[in-house]
């Protein structure tokens, strides 16, 4: 299994704008063979930070996803980010 996480920084007045401009890619994450969860959303505390997590079976099926990354016009926006993938050997209860 793999995570991806992390967080992206945008000005406070883009947040909502940006994350709007998300809602096609979450829609086609979530449909994609291999996604088991994917989510972008508004930090609750910092008016510019956005909170990335993503959850997929495997490397591949993640690696079949993605693409080259942003378009321009988000990259625009884009201030900071801080996003690192993880391969998780196990899972157990919480």
């Amino acid at each position: 299994m793999i995570i991806v996480s992390g967080w992206i920084r945008v000005d406070p007045d883009a947040r909502d704008g940006y994350l709007r401009g998300c809602v096609s890619v979450v829609e086609q994450a979530r449909a994609s063979s291999g996604c088991l969860d994917f989510t972008l959303g508004a930090d609750l505390v910092d008016a510019g930070r956005i909170n990335v997590y993503e959850r997929w079976e495997s490397e591949e099926a993640l690696d079949a996803f993605r693409g080259s990354g942003p378009g321009d016009d988000q990259e625009a926006v884009i201030r900071d980010a801080e996003v690192a993938r993880y391969q998780i050997s196990g899972v157990g209860p919480a």
